[in-house]
């Protein structure tokens, strides 16, 4: 590696950093409160009876609605098992089936139920109040019984009405089996004698509880959306401490947020919206740890004062792209694959060909691996004209060096001289650099689908790397280095900082380099340290498939010989100009010295 490599390596290195470093979670110890909580579905159990009172606030055209008796109900499917309450028409509980908490002894529960449920309707009344639903009684339309299990193509329509003096809303929602959608019908008749400003709101209003052991590293990832007239609109509060809003008139297909792993999305399917609502913040909470909650909300018309029906769908579910695309074609836009430039290659090349190497191996670890050689395989005929200009510099390095002993005193005539023997002999000098520039969007591709990818959340691949989707760690210290933030140490990113320093160690000839050897893997160990073990694998298999690759093209090839390249004559480049343009110059001030 010469000096022109050198340097474009530590650029490189140095834009890694300023990418990955600012979102690479920091290892506190975090505990989420919200995961305190016994195995979910043995809090689904049975029906429950509670008893509320009026409150000042309550609107007059809902002062009977505002007591009651709380009944609740649950539907089970394959994907989810769900607790419906008359009190609020809301949902309690929403366990997802196939999905655990970090401890993996609990089920994913998404409802912040300490708060009393979610997914409720808003609207100011007509003597000035406003009107949530949540605080009000609705009644089941029908006899109903404690649980239903759907199976197949089984579907569950449950109905729960508010009757107040005038008028009356009715609330739809229809169950099917295998699906994380729920459709959710809103009823309205004589909206105009109860309902000011022509308009309510549907809202989902306390977020989704966090799932997992680094609340840090979730709030990361956690954010609102919307998509409104055409475009897709992220709302992230986040620093801790700050808090977002919008409120967008228009047209608007969904609302939607999500923590790290798991998505909530009310979608239109009418298409009959007046805007969205969403607010947020970001808050700390116990032991050095945050939390990001939002409020989203459809804004939907009142078309007529007779009845008014709104068509909407609810999701509740994983972030993963083909369901959110089931719900919604552009609804998978909201997981993060990077840069829009980065993204088209994640979700066009990367998660297919994921998808495609999964029927080889159920193991993530080894359908990493294989990927990984398949890049290397695409990669090879770069990887391989670099190797043999890394051979031929190193076989220039005695000419090279004549031309630093003959041109010592005068810099730019040893720049045009260098640059007139690497055109001489066919060499380019940053031709060892192209496959490292090459990897950068790979890499960071790789960085953003394997720090948000669902398929790797838990994934297990041996021995101590029981989930790609964090650090894989090998020695917790006892204390924290300053500065650093280091606590713990990767196993992954341990081994792949020793192979880069056997390679660099094959590689840099020049005395005046050596010290590269030992300061890049450090570096490299500290940048990839914090980093998923699924990205630290693959660059790991990597950088031993490219100190193979180099192993053999050093030690098992013949040396190159060396032999002029014969070119036409042609105008001089850029390069060629300015150096000639510096060397003229050098020239001038030289005779007015004389």
């Amino acid at each position: 590696m010469d000096r022109t490599q050198t340097l474009g390596f530590i650029l490189i290195i140095t834009i890694l950093f300023a990418w990955m470093w600012m979102t690479a979670p920091q290892p506190q110890k975090t505990t989420v409160q919200q995961n305190t909580k016994t195995e979910n579905s043995q809090a689904l159990e049975g029906l429950t009876v509670s008893k509320a009172q009026i409150t000042p606030e309550t609107s007059a055209h809902f002062t009977q609605n505002a007591i009651g008796k709380e009944r609740s109900i649950i539907i089970e499917t394959d994907n989810y098992k769900v607790e419906v309450s008359n009190h609020s028409g809301t949902f309690k509980s929403f366990v997802l089936k196939k999905f655990k908490t970090w401890g993996k002894k609990n089920h994913v529960q998404l409802i912040n139920d300490t708060l009393g449920g979610d997914f409720d309707l808003r609207f100011m009344a007509k003597d000035g109040k406003e009107v949530s639903t949540k605080d009000l009684y609705f009644v089941f339309n029908r006899d109903v019984e404690k649980h239903y299990s759907l199976r197949g193509d089984e579907e569950k329509i449950v109905e729960l009405s508010l009757q107040t003096e005038t008028g009356k809303i009715t609330k739809s929602l229809i169950f099917r089996n295998s699906k994380y959608t729920i459709d959710v019908n809103i009823s309205i008749e004589n909206p105009n004698t109860f309902i000011s400003n022509y308009e309510y709101q549907l809202e989902w209003s306390n977020g989704l509880r966090y799932t997992e052991l680094n609340s840090i590293d979730e709030s990361k990832s956690t954010a609102a959306h919307t998509f409104t007239g055409g475009e897709l609109v992220t709302v992230d509060a986040e620093a801790q401490g700050e808090s977002k809003n919008i409120n967008p008139s228009g047209k608007t297909n969904w609302v939607a947020t999500h923590n790290k792993y798991f998505a909530v999305s009310i979608i239109s399917k009418d298409n009959n919206t007046n805007g969205c609502y969403i607010s947020g913040d970001h808050q700390a909470v116990k032991d050095f740890g945050s939390v990001e909650k939002y409020s989203i909300a459809l804004k939907l018309p009142i078309s007529s004062s007779i009845s008014t029906i709104s068509k909407n769908t609810l999701y509740v579910g994983p972030m993963d792209i083909s369901e959110l695309k089931k719900a919604e074609e552009n609804l998978g836009e909201i997981v993060n694959l990077g840069w829009s430039w980065i993204r088209p290659l994640s979700e066009y090349i990367f998660i297919p060909l994921f998808n495609v190497l999964q029927f080889l191996s159920s193991n993530f670890g080894i359908v990493i691996i294989i990927f990984t050689i398949i890049i290397k395989v695409a990669l090879f005929p770069l990887t391989r004209s670099s190797l043999k200009s890394m051979k031929k510099m190193k076989a220039l390095q005695p000419i090279l060096s004549e031309l630093k002993e003959k041109y010592k005193s005068d810099p730019s005539q040893l720049n045009v001289q260098t640059m007139k023997v690497y055109r001489e002999y066919g060499v380019n000098p940053a031709g060892g650099c192209l496959p490292l520039l090459l990897q950068m969007p790979i890499l960071y591709g790789l960085y953003a689908l394997f720090n948000n990818s669902i398929e790797l959340r838990q994934s297990s691949f041996f021995w101590w790397i029981n989930d790609l989707s964090v650090p894989d760690i090998i020695v917790s210290l006892p204390f924290r280095i300053p500065l650093l933030g280091l606590e713990q140490i990767s196993g992954l990113a341990l081994m792949m900082a020793i192979a880069m320093f056997v390679q660099q160690r094959m590689t840099i000839q020049d005395p005046q380099q050596k010290a590269m050897v030992y300061i890049m893997p450090p570096m490299m160990f500290l940048l990839f340290n914090f980093f998923p073990a699924g990205l630290n694998l693959y660059y790991l298999v990597y950088n031993l498939l490219s100190l193979g690759e180099q192993v053999y093209y050093t030690k098992l090839t013949k040396p190159i010989e060396l032999q002029k390249v014969e070119r036409k004559k042609k105008a001089p480049s850029f390069f060629e100009k300015l150096m000639q343009r510096a060397q003229e110059q050098s020239n001038k001030q030289r005779k007015n010295k004389n």
